[in-house]
């Protein structure tokens, strides 16, 4: 594709805010929302106005405001809202045949060998795909995998970690306060320190790291008194999504499988955020050399339709049973045609590469509005998958939730959706569209530093 082609994908005008926020029709919409559905819902409470429509990375509500969209819902639209191909191909599988289980139909096999090719490293053609609906499913299916092939028990974590919401996926998770008072969840599980750098749970600095992190959880492994029984898989995101958009070293993820082949068990790498090209490989682990025994995969691959795989490999499936997983909306044909059409416009668009490039122009203007602010104390990332760390102190690095919240409510007022991540809640994730414009990007890093730039002065 051509630049051309790309900014036909978006509405050229964004942003252009032409009420306040939210506005009267978004209001109306916010009184039914609250007196209709349940007040367990989250990401309304941090945009304060209703979406009608999407093209792009931009964003129309309700109202006729429109916005850049560095959010995409976390990280689903990766070829960007209102795709044409895959709005088609959905329409036209549609028209054909919505459901049928786990019946070959055309579209599910053009998405299995799509898949398949381009999964990572020995997975490419190689590898075994099952379907599942959602993120959360494809980690409870991941671990009831590792715990079968393996017949042990014990899962071990990160600190950190978000693998879902359901009882096994949340059970491997790492964020209390959405544990509090449903217990008990699965048993079995081992946590161990993620390799969070800009606050190194060994007190490290970048340059003198030795990824103890790692070698602590080998030396879990090896001492009989570590508490540490029967371990059947390790399963770690290759960048931390809800944990803050955490990057560990490319050697952390090939240490962990290291110590994953000398134990014997699988390493199960949740690409759920991650894959399809967002940190500017087809998959985040392929920047670490390696090959996940058992890899998960959601979001991103229909463009917003539900559905998800877990792709493993081939040994693994010569010991499951008949109905090992089973589900009803699992491989749905309409989401097996739009995901198809995602990972052919990745591959034939040059995704990857784009994401690559226009990642490289965010990361170094932020670091350059990181050098000037107080308060913006880490800028990392790869790709579209870019995190901002705000602080009250640059060397106490006490986090400050505050000032995040105060630049993510200037961002939204002047048309730019970002989001909050962070175990404190002071990180803002980007993970823009890979389909965005060098245009929005530079609209988008305008609002965003001066967002930062006025809360030097409040």
């Amino acid at each position: 594709m051509n630049e051309h082609e790309f900014e036909d994908l978006h509405d050229k005008d964004a942003p252009q805010i032409v009420t306040e926020l939210p506005g009267p029709k978004s209001k109306l919409l916010f009184e039914k929302q609250d007196r209709f559905e349940t007040r367990a819902v989250r990401y309304v409470r941090h945009f304060p106005s209703a979406w009608e429509s999407g093209k792009g990375a931009t964003i129309q509500d309700i109202d006729g405001n429109l916005f850049i969209d560095w959010f995409t819902g976390p990280a689903v639209l990766n070829v960007g809202h209102g795709n044409p191909k895959v709005i088609e191909a959905a329409i036209v599988q549609l028209r054909k045949l919505s459901h049928v289980l786990d019946v070959p139909t055309e579209a599910r096999i053009n998405f299995l060998e799509k898949m398949q090719s381009i999964l990572p490293g020995d997975l490419n053609g190689n590898g075994k795909i099952f379907f599942c609906v959602s993120g959360s499913d494809a980690n409870e299916a991941a671990i009831k995998l590792s715990r079968y092939v393996t017949k042990k028990q014990t899962l071990i974590s990160f600190d950190g970690a978000l693998h879902g919401m359901t009882m096994g996926a949340l059970a491997v998770s790492s964020l209390s306060p959405m544990k509090t008072d449903i217990g008990p969840l699965m048993p079995g599980v081992f946590r161990a320190p993620y390799a969070y750098c800009y606050r190194c749970p060994f007190n490290r600095s970048v340059k003198d790291c030795s990824l103890e992190c790692a070698e602590y959880l080998r030396h879990i492994f090896r001492d009989p008194y570590s508490g540490l029984s029967e371990p059947a898989g390790i399963i770690v995101e290759p960048a931390q999504g809800e944990g803050g958009y955490i990057f560990p070293p490319n050697e952390f993820l090939k240490r962990l499988k290291e110590i994953a082949d000398e134990n014997c068990i699988p390493l199960i790498v949740d690409e759920i955020q991650t894959g399809l090209g967002r940190t500017g490989k087809m998959w985040a682990s392929e920047w670490s050399g390696i090959t996940p025994d058992i890899l998960t995969i959601s979001k991103s691959i229909a463009a917003g339709i539900p559905i998800a795989a877990i792709a493993y490999r081939k040994e693994y499936d010569d010991i499951l049973p008949d109905v090992f997983h089973l589900g009803t909306y699992r491989g749905n044909p309409v989401g097996c045609a739009a995901g198809f059409e995602v990972m052919k416009f990745i591959q034939e668009a040059h995704l990857p590469e784009r994401t690559l490039r226009l990642g490289k122009i965010m990361i170094e203007a932020l670091r350059k509005t990181q050098e000037e602010s107080k308060y913006l104390g880490d800028v990392r990332g790869k790709g579209l998958m870019i995190g901002l760390e705000f602080v009250k102190d640059k060397k106490t690095k006490d986090p400050a939730q505050d000032i995040c919240r105060d630049v993510l409510a200037k961002c939204y007022k002047m048309g730019l959706v970002a989001m909050k991540a962070g175990r404190w809640g002071n990180c803002i994730r980007l993970a823009p569209p890979l389909v965005i414009t060098d245009q929005l990007v530079m609209r988008g890093l305008e609002i965003m530093q001066k967002a930062i730039k006025s809360v030097n002065v409040s």
